[in-house]
């Protein structure tokens, strides 16, 4: 080979992609992340290449509460027990005059507080302001809280802690200030 060849090979190698250039590592990174994938491992001529993401941490949510007027959600009817207590109170939708549901925003596992051993967010007879939290959904690992969006006194919670909620289902009869 002559030196002319030599200097071609050197050439052509330098412009050949190398996997362990810095764009060529961002764009692996980019992949793995976008696939879910937590670790990634290439070995090319004697180097060596891993690639580790950090575990997903949980995270917490917070999820407005929308005031839906009863039956907006057809095949959702109230939970057992939330009638109201006096029926001279109540109005055509069965809730006390004032009154309104407080409903689910998405599927998951109801809780009344932040921990077993923990005080509940709201009882009965407690006003909540906007933006209080009223409770906890679980859903899939995530831990949202749900805030009240209007204010007002809980009147009713008609929800078991630690029971499954579906979407619309009614939390809280929330008599409105």
């Amino acid at each position: 080979m002559t030196s002319k060849d030599q200097g071609d090979e050197r050439e052509t190698r330098s412009r050949t992609p190398n996997f362990l250039e810095t764009k060529e590592i961002k764009r692996l990174i980019g992949i793995l992340s976008a696939a879910g994938g937590l670790e990634l491992e290439l070995e090319d001529q004697g180097m060596r290449l891993r690639i580790r993401m950090p575990e997903p941490q949980s995270r917490t949510e917070f999820v407005g509460i929308p005031s839906m007027a009863p039956g907006a959600f057809p095949g959702y009817p109230p939970a057992a027990g939330a009638a109201p207590a006096g029926p001279s109170d109540a109005g055509e939708d069965g809730l006390p005059a004032g009154s309104v549901y407080v409903n689910s925003p998405m599927v998951g596992t109801f809780y009344r507080a932040s921990s077993p051993d923990a005080e509940p967010f709201v009882g009965v007879g407690d006003r909540v302001e906007v933006d209080s939290t009223v409770c906890i959904l679980e859903a899939m690992k995530v831990m949202n809280e749900i805030k009240a969006e209007q204010a007002g006194e809980i009147v009713r919670i008609l929800v078991e802690n630690g029971e499954p909620v579906e979407f619309g289902q009614p939390l809280f009869i929330l008599k409105v200030s």
